[in-house]
Order: C-alpha cells, then sequence, then structure tokens
C-alpha cells in the first residue's frame, strides 16, 4: 500500500484485480467490460480474469468483429455496442404497480376528491435503486455522454427521480484511450480520446518498455482508493509514455468530421437531396439510437392482467425512427423514413445546442458501427457541406 494522500501512482497490470477488490470490499457493485457473444459489452465482474485482456475490436460501417492482439493490453479495444447508458437509464423500467381492492370497487371516496378512497386502489412507486457503483473503463466520449445525460435528466425544474438515485453514488474509473476504433471520432468532436475531467480514477495503460498503468486521482474518494494499491510514484518518463499513447490514438481516429457551425449547416439544408439518398438506405430500425450513449427517448406504456385487478406501468427506451414516437391524434407528422432520419440528425448535431447547449454527439462512433446497412454521419455531413444550399456562408 501507498500513502493515503497520494494523488499519482504507477501500478503493474496486476494491480488491476486489486482495484476491483477494494471497490467490492468497499461496497460497490462493479461493472466493465467483459467479453460476451463475440462482442465487448459492459456487465457485472466480480474478477480482474473476467475484463477482455490481450482482446481487440475491428470496426467500420456495419461492422464490428474481436481479434487477438499479439499482446497483454487491458484496454486495447475501443467501445462496444453498450453504453453507461443503460446502467443510468434502464431500457426498461418498472415505474409502478397497481392492484384493485378485493370487492372490485373504487372505494367510498371515487375520483370526486381527487383520491382513491379507503378501498379502491393500492398504488406502489417501484423502489428507488440504492446500489453503490463503480464503472470501470469509461473513455473520454462517454464521460461526455454521461456528463450530458446529467443536464438533461437532473438540470432541470422536473429531475428524473430514477436516474437520479441511480447516479448518486457512481465510483468512475476512466481510462484514457491508446486504441481508437474505426468508427471513432472523438478528436472531430473535441471529447476525446483524452480523458479531462468527470473521474475519480483515470487510467493510462504503457504498452512501451514495461507494461504499466499510471494511475491518476480525481477527487477526494479517488485518493482514498489509491491510496490501498500497491505502487510507485510516477515519473515525467512514465507521464510521457502515457500522453504519447493518447496522442497515437487521436493521430490514428478512424473517421473525421468538420463539426464547424453544424447547426447552422444542416439548419440551411433542410431539403438538401441527401436526404432523399440515405432515405433509400435507411431501414429506421432505431439502432443509431439504441446505441448511442446520449439518446434519451423513452415512451410509458399500462399493462393489465387479464381481469384487470392489477396493472403495471413501464418505461422504455423509445426512438425517433419509430413510426408511433412522432404520432399526434390524426396522422404521423414524420411518416417517411427520409423525414425521420432528417429529424435525428439535425437533432443530434444541430438543435441539440438550443436546447441544451452542446452537440448530442460524442463521436464514439456506435451509430456507424451498429447501423445494419453501414450508413456514416461522418460521411453523411460532409456531403451535405460538400453541397450546401447555403454555399460560402455555411462552414
Amino acid at each position: 500500500m501507498t500513502d493515503a494522500g497520494v494523488a499519482e501512482l504507477v501500478v503493474e497490470p496486476a494491480v488491476l484485480g486489486t482495484l476491483v477488490d477494494v471497490l467490492r470490499a468497499r461496497g460497490y457493485q462493479v461493472v466493465g467490460p467483459t467479453v460476451r457473444d463475440g462482442a465487448i459489452v459492459y456487465d457485472k465482474i466480480s474478477s480482474a480474469a473476467q475484463l477482455p485482456v490481450g482482446w481487440t475490436d475491428v470496426q467500420e460501417a456495419g461492422r464490428y468483429r474481436l481479434e487477438r492482439r499479439r499482446d497483454a493490453a487491458l484496454f486495447g479495444y475501443a467501445v462496444g455496442p453498450h453504453s453507461w447508458k443503460q446502467n443510468l437509464l434502464p431500457p426498461r423500467l418498472r415505474l409502478l404497480t397497481t392492484r384493485r381492492d378485493g370487492d372490485g370497487g373504487f372505494g367510498d371516496g371515487g375520483f370526486g376528491d381527487g383520491g382513491f378512497g379507503d378501498g379502491g386502489f393500492e398504488v406502489a412507486e417501484e423502489p428507488l435503486p440504492r446500489a453503490a457503483v463503480a464503472f470501470l473503463d469509461v473513455r473520454s466520449c462517454e464521460l461526455q455522454a454521461i456528463a450530458t445525460q446529467d443536464r438533461i435528466l437532473l438540470g432541470g425544474r422536473h429531475a428524473d427521480r430514477d436516474y437520479a438515485a441511480r447516479r448518486s453514488d457512481v465510483f468512475i474509473v476512466a481510462v484514457n484511450c491508446h486504441e481508437p476504433g474505426g468508427t471513432c471520432f472523438c478528436v472531430s468532436m473535441n471529447t476525446g480520446p483524452a480523458v479531462r475531467e468527470g473521474y475519480d480514477l483515470v487510467l493510462s495503460e504503457v504498452l512501451a518498455g514495461d507494461h504499466r498503468l499510471l494511475v491518476e486521482a480525481g477527487t477526494p474518494r479517488g485518493v482514498e482508493i489509491l491510496g490501498e494499491l500497491a505502487g510507485r510514484p510516477g515519473e515525467a518518463a512514465d507521464r510521457s509514455a502515457a500522453q504519447a499513447a493518447v496522442d497515437g490514438a487521436a493521430d490514428r481516429m478512424g473517421r473525421t468530421v468538420d463539426a464547424a457551425d453544424l447547426r447552422d449547416l444542416l439548419a440551411d439544408n433542410l431539403e438538401h437531396p441527401r436526404w432523399d439518398e440515405v432515405a433509400q438506405r435507411c431501414l429506421s430500425c432505431g439502432n443509431c439510437t439504441m446505441v448511442c450513449p446520449t439518446c434519451f427517448c423513452t415512451s410509458v406504456e399500462d399493462v393489465s392482467d387479464l381481469t384487470g385487478s392489477e396493472a403495471e406501468r413501464w418505461r422504455s427506451w423509445e426512438s425517433c425512427f419509430s413510426l408511433d414516437h412522432s404520432y399526434l391524434h390524426g396522422g404521423n407528422v414524420r411518416a417517411s423514413g427520409r423525414s425521420r432520419y432528417r429529424q435525428w440528425l439535425t437533432h443530434k448535431f444541430g438543435t441539440w445546442h438550443d436546447q441544451f447547449g452542446t452537440s448530442g454527439c460524442v463521436g464514439c462512433g456506435r451509430c456507424i458501427t451498429w447501423c445494419p446497412v453501414g450508413i456514416d454521419v461522418t460521411e453523411e455531413l460532409t456531403a451535405i457541406r460538400a453541397n450546401s444550399a447555403a454555399g460560402d456562408d455555411v462552414g
């Protein structure tokens, strides 16, 4: 163990197992990357042996596969199909349960007095989660996505109570990227690959020379955890090697896009012919919204049993590519694939700025990789800019 007040440490790769043990001993449920069903996904882990050591991913538009590396890198891969959103905003969540009283009535109070009376319905809200959770291997783009969802779901007058409960005790172990994916473009969106803020601990893996991890604390509780790990103080050579790895990742980005003035570019090109072209390929399947770490739309449905005596209210992820999403009384306001794709892209890269003061894209590339027909948002944005109706006034 090292001094309790240390904020930086160089440790051997095996110490990552100690970190998992320390977090679990302090009551944290550790969620981290592991290999399952041919992909690197986030799941509960109890040991560092479950991490994808020595694996990498090959990503392109509409394609993803795992390959073995020639080394024992701990974090030699990019992000997979999961994002941390699923742990903070679950894909499906029961909100409440109702149960009619035994005589099948609503009780004496009825509805007139604003209540259900003494024996009408019992309404039980779902208990709020209380478990402390540690996220292991949070990349910079993911930290930006979490910060974005924090602003949306916690920053307004009506905070999401379930999200707030899940977010309240999350310990974040971030990782500086040294191996970008083929569809990553975080440099273009200014969201990576270097971690800048929002973490308790950040790990920088150095493969050159002796395989080691540079661990830095970003919060007082991060300092406490760091104090339970065995290692040596970081030196200038360690920091330089860690920075070189991150710089190398930035130089090897799989994608780039000119992100300047995207809001105005898209607003000026709502009738661009590219929308018709992409609509010929888009399946409106919603994969892009499901894997996106910032998309937050949900729908709510009530489900009752056959007798009508019990019912549950569920919240599920929703997609703006769904026909139900844009259905209003009398019809659908976005009946075509063209209009739905345009809504998604212009909102994500344009009007999101008006609503939340930031872009809705963090450059993780998931929407490119997991699109079944390989639609590439960087390609679409570049095509619109290349033949913009606004000409030289935009970009």
